[in-house]
């Protein structure tokens, strides 16, 4: 009779409580784990016309039908990003896809500038209008989201969560589509991610992972 393998030991992991731990710790405990992350770079008027642009990383995707997008923007100093205002005035902005010629500029216009200073302008950046929205785009950005206000929900304290309905989708000619579909190749794309702290992340090496039983 051969001897079985009893149960693996336990593995010894590290608990960190939330609650014993600061705000900028949580902060960066939890964006250096969940990675990476799309960059949502968030183009808006403000009521005054006055236009901003700022990267936001707490972004994703969370509908195909209705086509919706979701924003966490917090505030700075207990006021309003100028984002998150601008959002809530004019109702339509616009999210454009950093990849990796744009990720220096998208650096430069997450400075702490004020409200009457157009990051377009700071970071030498072309500016144009979107069609379907009243929000300015990044002129040579490959990929836009045009969207308009769907619902906000306020997180008590940590800001607004933004879910906007993408009404249109700017596609640069360069972007070709994967054949028999509408998947954007990502090595035409170049996309870039998100990491904790300082870092961020291009493409390396794609795996290809058919779903079981497809």
């Amino acid at each position: 009779m051969g001897h079985g393998h009893g149960p693996p030991e336990a593995i010894r992991h590290r608990v960190v409580g939330t609650d014993s731990i600061e705000g900028r710790e949580r902060y960066e405990l939890l964006t250096s784990l969940v990675v990476p992350r799309p960059i949502g770079w968030v183009s808006t008027y403000g009521a005054d016309g006055i236009s901003n642009l700022a990267p936001f990383s707490f972004f994703s995707a969370i509908s195909a039908t209705p086509m919706l997008v979701s924003l966490s923007i917090g505030t700075r100093r207990g006021v309003a990003k100028d984002s998150l205002r601008n959002i809530l005035d004019v109702h339509d902005f616009c999210v454009n896809v950093v990849t990796e010629s744009q990720l220096e500029a998208m650096n430069q216009t997450a400075a702490d500038l004020p409200p009457d200073v157009d990051e377009f302008t700071h970071a030498d950046l072309p500016v144009a209008e979107a069609e379907s929205v009243r929000a300015p785009y990044v002129a040579n950005c490959p990929a836009v989201f045009e969207c308009t206000l769907f619902k906000v929900l306020d997180l008590e304290g940590a800001g607004r969560l933004i879910v906007g309905e993408v009404k249109a989708v700017r596609l640069d000619p360069t972007l070709s589509f994967v054949e028999g579909s509408t998947l954007v190749e990502c090595g035409d794309l170049r996309p870039v991610g998100r990491l904790g702290g300082s870092l961020y992340t291009q493409l390396g090496e794609i795996r290809v992972l058919r779903r079981p039983g497809s």
